[in-house]
């Protein structure tokens, strides 16, 4: 169908598609919001809804479907969740004042980092959109969530450490500059965000002087002494999403009014990895949020509250100064046991203050966002009260922070009704006695019922049908109707308007006149409430930050009531936070596992280290034991004392990390051309350009992916140099079950071997979960492999040959007696060369065909020498 064709409605949506062409477009016709052509082809089958046909059955039909605008919301979700960006066109004209088509426009695009409807985000998730820019070898990242306004900045080299670290953000959008695209760190980072929508955009959207002027217009003199000049890269980022977000958003985006930098240097940086190995916010196995530590901790009434303590557990802090304070904050809450209570329940019925506010500036909130609004703040003055002689800095300064708003809510309570529909145009928002000539207009509709009920008597009896009824619809509007027997009685004043099967609808001057003044006053009092409640929200607008900032200490209060809630509830202890390099647990516990259902409890460990004599320690025993648990357990009560969390131990002394390194487990990456132990090499080698003295190390099981030799060598090798003062010198843990490592203690000072005590019952084990000094040289793996079910027959032959392994027997063609034993026959074949025979048998063998007679004694004497030198090597 050639466009010329095409209806004026499918030319617009023509014109206004080629300026969205990256987006689905919601194309609002009456009640619906529709969808044409490729759009209309996709959306059907993401929204799992009938595809039908514009011009159905005809020559050059078009792909057509479409969902209610008043239920557009849950099929937004399912579209931004499958990563697509959807424009919003409405109709920005009254049909009635048309000429022609109705004019149309797109008041805003949706895309998975410009989600601001609460009920389509994860209520104590940011959700944020960034723009990431790479000068040289420098990378600029600005992040911002739209939904609550936050808005941060940070800058480092351009390394994959800095893309696994900044990764942790779990970006749902990214902007990049399309030149940048063959950039390694940029490639780096996208491969690490694999669930992020990434948008490639014209370099020009990246100008520094634009970028400039952006943020200057944006923020003025809040952009906190921000230069400029000395940081291009972190500048032009900035620019670009905040440009970004102007052009997609036509509705104002005053609450993001402050830049906030993020040095690394004042957190415990967690990489990607460490986050995900640690299981913080979701189970490595199955990537459920269940049986994380953010699950077993998120005790939060609020979703400022859960988005503050996620922040928390992301980015712990480094100085003790810092953490005892929050710590202060968290004990003072612990031990009042009725003011926790009582904050707790004030705070519950506190909605999230940051996006409602949010919605307000972008002036997309509705009369029930307001309502939610005004409760909340109802809640403030009793929380203040609550806390006011709060003997902490951290209570004190949120006690002086929250302001209790009853300026806003009063707006709120004198114009809003208590229950206002969810649509803000079709009028009942705007509370009795708030406007007079509204007042005026209502009471017309209002009064209409009593006023048909007046005339519908009059005329029976002036017309003597006692049948007569006057009625309404949305079509035909009023009318008098009278049944066809009746008909004739119809006074000569009546005007037919409308024919039935069994009546007629007729109209008078009165009605008519009647009708003109209702009908104007319904309309005229739905545009009077749209504009009465757009003026209440940029009121109410205009006090963006002070909500920001109440929401902000609401926050803080929240997180720390919730941290002292999991403190009692569970029995963790207040952590005595240093500057030393000494970490001293008694009785630690592992968060997470010590709530899960154990048949016979968890069993507390005690943990020391430091960066002298207990620098380097080996844990070895056999599988299943608890080395893995053991050694993350120690990890995460670094990591919740960083945080201001007590912590699950009955003492624990904390000398402050300033990272976090892991290296537990594997698995392929066959998207990326990566085996098993090509990451685990690459893990390693990130620990050993970026760990300092300071850093809290895990291994686990190093060299595990490659054959006995090559791993424990390089187990070996790794240990020495982490170990080494002059190279890192860092505290840590590593399990393994190369016992043979346990030799380094004998060399190596620092090195302290641990195990894992078991009992033996006959050829049975008894895991005890103990660490015990000293290392062991078994791991018990046969004894495994019976209590996780293998066949008694091949555990019987496992034993066989791991005895023949151990004795390092050999028969008497040189095979080792690994191929021997009651399931297997003798080797015939006698000579061909076994690879498993030793150098010692070799010699053996040379020596017994070495003809003497022939054999000058220089001949001898070299070949003597030759011998000791390999036997030398050999022991």
């Amino acid at each position: 169908m050639g466009i010329m064709n095409l209806t004026p409605a499918m030319r617009q949506y023509l014109e206004i598609k080629e300026k969205y062409k990256d987006c689905i477009l919601f194309f609002r016709m009456g009640d619906f919001y529709e969808m044409f052509f490729d759009d209309a082809v996709t959306a059907s089958k993401v929204l799992e809804i009938t595809l039908t046909s514009r011009n159905k059955n005809k020559e050059g039909s078009i792909p057509l479907c479409g969902i209610p605008y008043h239920a557009a919301s849950s099929y937004l979700v399912k579209l931004i969740d499958a990563g697509f960006k959807v424009a919003i066109c409405e109709q920005v004209e009254d049909p009635k004042d048309a000429k022609g088509v109705v004019r149309r426009d797109v008041v805003r695009v949706v895309s998975p980092g410009l989600v601001v409807d609460t009920e389509t985000l994860e209520a104590d998730k940011n959700n944020y959109l960034a723009g990431i820019v790479v000068e040289t070898n420098h990378a600029g990242i600005a992040f911002c969530d739209i939904s609550t306004g936050e808005f941060r900045i940070t800058e480092g080299t351009a390394t994959d450490q800095f893309a696994a670290e900044i990764a942790g953000l779990d970006f749902a959008e990214i902007i990049i500059s399309e030149q940048a695209r063959e950039s390694s760190f940029i490639r780096s980072f996208v491969q690490g965000a694999a669930d992020c929508k990434v948008n490639y955009l014209d370099s020009a959207f990246f100008e520094y002087e634009d970028a400039v002027r952006c943020l200057h217009a944006r923020f003025n003199e809040k952009t906190n002494g921000f230069n400029f000049e000395s940081h291009g890269a972190v500048t032009r980022a900035a620019g670009a999403v905040l440009r970004y977000m102007e052009e997609t958003q036509r509705q104002g985006l005053e609450h993001i009014n402050l830049i906030h930098w993020y040095h690394s240097e004042n957190y415990l940086v967690l990489g990607d990895t460490v986050r995900r190995n640690l299981e913080l916010f979701e189970t490595i196995q199955d990537m459920k949020k269940e049986g994380s530590l953010f699950h077993v901790m998120n005790e939060t009434v609020t979703a400022v509250g859960g988005r503050k303590l996620r922040w928390w557990m992301k980015y712990p802090l480094v100085n003790p100064d810092t953490i005892r304070m929050r710590l202060a904050a968290v004990s003072e809450i612990k031990e009042q046991h009725l003011l926790r209570k009582d904050v707790r329940d004030q705070m519950s019925g506190v909605y999230d203050l940051e996006r409602l506010g949010s919605k307000v500036s972008m002036g997309v909130a509705n009369g029930r966002d307001l309502v939610a609004l005004k409760k909340s703040i109802a809640a403030l003055p009793c929380i203040r009260n609550i806390i006011r002689d709060g003997e902490s800095l951290l209570i004190k300064d949120i006690y002086k922070g929250i302001d209790e708003l009853s300026d806003v809510a009063d707006i709120i309570e004198r114009a809003i009704v208590d229950d206002p529909p969810p649509t803000i145009r079709e009028g009942y928002l705007i509370r009795k006695g708030y406007n007079a000539e509204l007042d005026e207009l209502i009471g017309l509709s209002r009064d209409g019922k009593s006023w048909i009920a007046s005339l519908e008597a009059k005329e029976r009896e002036k017309t003597g049908i006692h049948n007569l009824k006057v009625g309404y619809n949305s079509v035909f509007g009023y009318y008098i109707e009278i049944t066809k027997s009746n008909s004739h009685l119809a006074p000569e004043t009546y005007i037919r308007k409308q024919t039935l099967v069994n009546a007629e609808r007729y109209i008078n001057e009165e009605l008519k006149s009647y009708e003109a003044t209702v009908l104007n006053a319904e309309e005229k009092r739905k545009n009077l409430e749209f504009e009465i409640f757009s003026e209440i929200r940029e009121q109410i607008a205009c006090n963006i930050r002070r909500i920001q900032k109440t929401a902000s200490f609401i926050a803080d209060l929240d997180a720390v009531a919730a941290l002292a809630e999991v403190a009692e509830h569970y029995n963790y202890c207040r952590p005595h936070v240093t500057e030393d390099d000494r970490i001293d647990i008694k009785d630690g516990r592992h968060p997470v596992v010590e709530r899960m259902r154990l048949a016979d409890g968890f069993v507390p460990n005690d943990a020391m280290l430091d960066c002298g004599k207990n620098r380097y320690l080996i844990i070895t025993g056999p599988n299943m034991a608890g080395k893995s648990t053991y050694i993350r357990q120690i990890a995460l009560i670094v990591l919740m004392a960083q945080m201001g969390s007590f912590v699950p131990a009955s003492s624990a002394e904390i000398g402050v990390a300033d990272r976090i390194f892991t290296r537990v487990g594997a698995g392929d990456s066959l998207s990326r051309g990566q085996s098993t132990f090509m990451i685990e090499m690459m893990e390693v080698a990130e620990i050993l350009k970026s760990a300092t003295s300071r850093s809290l190390i895990l291994l686990d099981e190093v060299g595990r992916g490659t054959s006995t030799f090559d791993g424990l060598s390089i187990a070996w090798a790794v240990s020495e140099y982490i170990h080494d003062v002059r190279k890192i010198g860092a505290r840590t843990l590593f399990a393994t079950h190369y016992h043979e490592l346990i030799d380094l203690a004998r060399t190596a000072e620092g090195v302290r071997n641990l195990s894992i005590a078991v009992k033996e019952w006959g050829d049975k084990i008894i895991f005890l979960r103990k660490i015990v000094q000293g290392g062991t040289n078994r791991s018990y793996g046969i004894q495994v492999a019976r209590l996780a079910g293998v066949p008694d027959e091949i555990i019987a032959r496992a034993g066989e040959i791991l005895e023949n392994l151990e004795k390092g027997e050999f028969d008497d063609v040189g095979m080792p007696k690994i191929a021997r034993g009651k399931v297997s026959a003798k080797r015939k074949n006698a000579g061909q060369l076994n690879l498993f025979i030793s150098d010692r048998d070799r010699i053996l063998r040379e020596l017994k065909e070495l003809d003497v007679d022939k054999a000058t004694p220089l001949d001898a004497l070299n070949q003597i020498s030759l011998w000791k030198e390999r036997l030398k090597k050999d022991d």
